[in-house]
Formats: structure tokens, sequence, C-alpha cells
């Protein structure tokens, strides 16, 4: 087998299912990776044997996935440090810094969290990181990167979904009175400012829950989780009440000494739809 295939083991958890229904129904990979796994006998058993894909396997039949050609185009960048909190056959669970972006752009030279986290991969042989999410350059905190097509297929629909829960964790500024609350305002692009957003009734539906965890003389410190996940989101939702997250000077936040500004992704949660297991990822 070439070095540069990667795959996964899985173990079926019933009686009676097929690949085929394993691909299309359970996991909905899509028709493109279907099709191309089918041509290239990409399921076998442990020892490395093609199965048949309409054969109904049997509970705790365990099963090899392959990919011959799934390939990311980061560039690995081993100058640039994250930390891995998680990681398995399927997931990446990293800590992405604040003022680095998520994944590169047109004028970007490759000194991104997706370039880290591809050193971190190739490194230990592998070819493939996709990020199933991203948080603001700004923003510190947890990013899940899928390590195969089929991870990504799954955590993108879970996002979707709203099957991921995100907890963030933020200073905003001034004493904020409600102990908890939900904020549920529309957000869109800002017709006069290239890369700031605002609450705007024709912008897209966006929800916000928090509670207080503490209050200082100034500011607030809160926990926030996301329903959605709009552009800025966050940052746009506690500006609009009157309390911009501290240091964000886009949206109207005091200034900090370091400049960055006072928000961090700090909790992932999930039910793992390969093994089945409650996951909850936290830094």
């Amino acid at each position: 087998m070439e070095s540069n295939m990667i795959s996964f083991h899985y173990k079926t958890s019933s009686d009676g299912v097929t690949i085929e229904e394993l691909l299309r129904n359970e996991w909905q990979a899509g028709k493109k990776t279907v099709h191309q796994m089918r041509m290239d006998k990409a399921v076998t058993d442990k020892a490395g044997v093609p199965l048949d894909w309409r054969t109904p396997l049997t509970d705790g039949t365990e099963l090899l996935f392959h990919f011959k050609d799934a390939m990311s185009s980061y560039k690995p960048d081993e100058e640039r440090n994250v930390t891995i909190l998680f990681e398995d056959e399927h997931l990446i669970a990293a800590t992405k810094p604040a003022e680095m972006a998520t994944h590169p752009d047109e004028n970007d030279k490759g000194h991104t969290f997706m370039n880290a986290v591809m050193a971190h991969v190739v490194k230990n042989g592998g070819t493939y990181a996709e990020h199933v999410h991203r948080l603001d350059k700004g923003t510190e905190g947890i990013v899940l990167v899928a390590k195969h097509p089929i991870a990504k297929a799954l955590f993108d629909r879970m996002i979707e979904e709203r099957l991921i829960t995100r907890i963030y964790q933020a200073e905003v500024d001034g004493r904020l009175k409600r102990v908890r609350g939900t904020l549920q305002y529309p957000i869109g692009r800002d017709r006069h400012h290239p890369t700031r957003r605002r609450v705007s009734p024709g912008g897209q539906d966006a929800v916000t829950r928090f509670k207080i965890i503490e209050r200082f003389d100034a500011s607030t410190l809160v926990e926030a989780s996301l329903e959605t996940g709009r552009t800025h989101q966050i940052r746009v939702h506690f500006s609009h009440i009157g309390h911009p997250v501290k240091g964000d000077t886009l949206y109207g936040g005091s200034e900090t000494e370091d400049g960055k500004y006072r928000l961090t992704a700090k909790k992932v949660q999930f039910l793992h739809p390969f093994t089945g297991e409650q996951t909850n990822i936290e830094i």
C-alpha cells in the first residue's frame, strides 16, 4: 500500500448494515466520494481484503476505509505553533492563537493556522487536513480540523445542523445587568465598511446565548454559546446591546494594552459520529 494513502478504522454498531448504506445513508458521504471509493475498492477488512458493498454486516465488524488521493493544498509551516488538544483518526482539535488567520487568503503567504496544522499532519504521515469552521483572526481558541473527506462531510453537516456546541468566553465593556439571556438579532454586511458586520433587519438569523461568569468594575466576563455561526456574531451582538468586546475597536470596544481583544473559543462539545462517544474538548 502506498505510504501517502490515508485510512481509518470503523467498527459497525448494529446488525445488517451494508457498506453502501453506511456511506450513503448514515454518513451521507456524497455521490462523488462514494463512487470513487467503490472504484478504488477502498473498504477492506483488517487484512486488507476488499469487501462486498451489498453484504449485510454483523455487529462489531471491523472495517478499514482508504483514501487514495485525498490531499489538501496547504503548505506545511513548521515555524508556526499550534497546540493540539485532541486527535484521533478522524479529527484534530487545536488552539489557534489570536492574530493568526484560520487559513490563507490570496494575499497570505501561508503562515496561518491551517499551514501549521498541515505541518503536524505531514509529520505524522498524513496528506489531508480541512477546517470544519473558522475563527476571526483576532479570536483565539479551538478550531476543528477533519483528517479525511468523510469526516469533513460529516462535521460540516453537524455544524450546519447545530449538533456541535461551541462555547466562548468574552470580556465585554461595562457591567451587564442580566445574569443570562439570549441575543437574537439578524446580522448582515455593513455597506459602509468592507469587513464590518452589523445588525440589520434583512440580515441572516443569528442567535447567541450568554451567562455572566464574573463582574468587574468596568467590564463583565461572560460565557457565550452560538446557535448560529455568523461572521463576527458575538462581537456584533454584544456591541449592539452597548457592551462591545474589550479591545475590539472595530465594534467600539475599549483599547487593551496588548491591542488584542478578549474573546476565546473555549469549549467544543459533540457526539462523535464515528465512535458514538460524547466528546468534550476544552482549553
